[in-house]
């Protein structure tokens, strides 16, 4: 093997494991000379240099301006059709922010819902899967009628939509009543049903009052019976060879739990959502690929390493955290780096009740007192001085 041959080479580089292994791989596929080979190996290892940190580089303010730059020249979209006309997503700089500020929900939460290979090449099984996750209500599967004299709420199943729909009336039937007092936290009436015709009646504790009845008549029209209640509408598009469901809303670990889909693929942009399902370090990998994504949909190429610094500081303590003053900056050991922030007089009067030092070790300190920063060459000191005999 021409892999082989060269192995010795190649593992006394000092290049990353990643970066070894494709070079192996690289060269197992071509027949190259000795020549070609030292050709391949010096301009890996000139480009492995050139993309190492120099030692005290402010790694931090460089990822701070590479960010903050081009989200300057953002547009302010808050809505735009993402290649779904039925569904919105919040891009642009609204989304950079909600990102950074780590917010417990965004303002449009989806979700791209890969299908297993059986699945994903035949319309009609994504259809069933989509209709597993999208929230169908009650009044969707047959007609409901309010039945004034005698007070009650009439709901007849159509067993014809419940069968394109895969799903059993009689399900319905039991699913309906239970998920008005639990999820629709309402209690006051009793039912009845009637397997043979398909149908159920609601009626009202408190027969008096027709408030009550239309009340009533309210929560059976909006019960959820199939799919999930956080998500309102699935798409299902087909992309590269494959049906993939888009959502609007999210509910990643009811999702995970639904015949057919890619629990690898499947995807959400609500960050703290993955964080508590999945970990924090899938909610970093999160982190960086939403930045990306939001800043590469505005024609902004950032370099992935300035995000990646951002993410590991996000989430460097075990849980997601934001960049703001109630979360990074706010935490920070330094006083007049805390008070540059953001309200500075209550951060300089808490310090002061508190007694609190400031070491002057960062950047921003240093900058406020006008001493060089310690990072580059403020940060190598003269010790002694001695003076040779010549």
């Amino acid at each position: 093997m021409v892999a082989e041959k060269y192995d010795k080479e190649i593992e006394n580089a000092s290049f990353p494991p990643k970066t070894k292994e494709q070079l192996r791989k690289f060269i197992g596929e071509k027949p190259i000379t000795d020549a070609q080979f030292k050709e391949i190996l010096d301009r890996v290892n000139k480009e492995y240099l050139s993309t190492r940190i120099e030692a005290c580089e402010a790694v931090g303010v460089i990822a701070a301006q590479s960010i903050g730059e081009p989200g300057t020249q953002m547009t302010m979209r808050t809505f735009h059709y993402a290649g779904v006309a039925e569904i919105n997503v919040t891009l642009g700089l609204p989304r950079l922010i909600e990102i950074m500020d780590a917010r417990k929900e965004p303002s449009t939460p989806t979700m791209t819902v890969y299908l297993e290979p059986e699945y994903g090449v035949d319309r009609d099984r994504a259809r069933e899967v989509s209709w597993q996750i999208e929230a169908a209500p009650l009044h969707e599967f047959g007609d409901i009628t309010t039945d004034m004299e005698n007070m009650q709420v009439i709901v007849h199943l159509n067993t014809k939509v419940c069968d394109k729909r895969k799903i059993a009336a009689s399900e319905i039937m039991e699913v309906a009543p239970q998920k008005i007092r639990d999820r629709r936290h309402y209690r006051d009436f009793e039912h009845d049903i009637n397997e043979q015709t398909a149908t159920i009646s609601f009626t009202p504790k408190d027969r008096e009052s027709y408030q009550n009845l239309f009340q009533l008549a309210e929560h059976v029209r909006n019960v959820i019976v199939q799919g999930i209640d956080d998500i309102l509408r699935v798409v299902v598009r087909k992309e590269t060879g494959e049906y993939i469901l888009y959502t609007e809303g999210s509910n990643l670990k009811d999702v995970f739990d639904i015949a057919g889909v890619d629990t690898t693929r499947t995807r959400t942009n609500n960050i703290s959502e993955i964080a508590q399902v999945l970990g924090v370090e899938a909610a970093r990998n999160a982190i960086i690929h939403e930045a990306q994504s939001t800043l590469n949909e505005q024609g902004i190429l950032v370099d992935v390493r300035h995000i990646m610094i951002v993410a590991d500081m996000m989430c460097m303590e075990g849980e997601v955290k934001q960049i703001g003053r109630h979360g990074i900056a706010g935490e920070k050991e330094s006083v007049l780096s805390r008070a540059a922030f953001e309200v500075t007089v209550n951060h300089l009067l808490d310090a002061a009740v508190a007694n609190e030092t400031d070491e002057l070790s960062g950047v921003t300190e240093n900058v406020i007192v006008g001493q060089p920063i310690q990072l580059g060459t403020g940060d190598v000191k003269l010790i002694a001085v001695r003076q040779l005999d010549n």
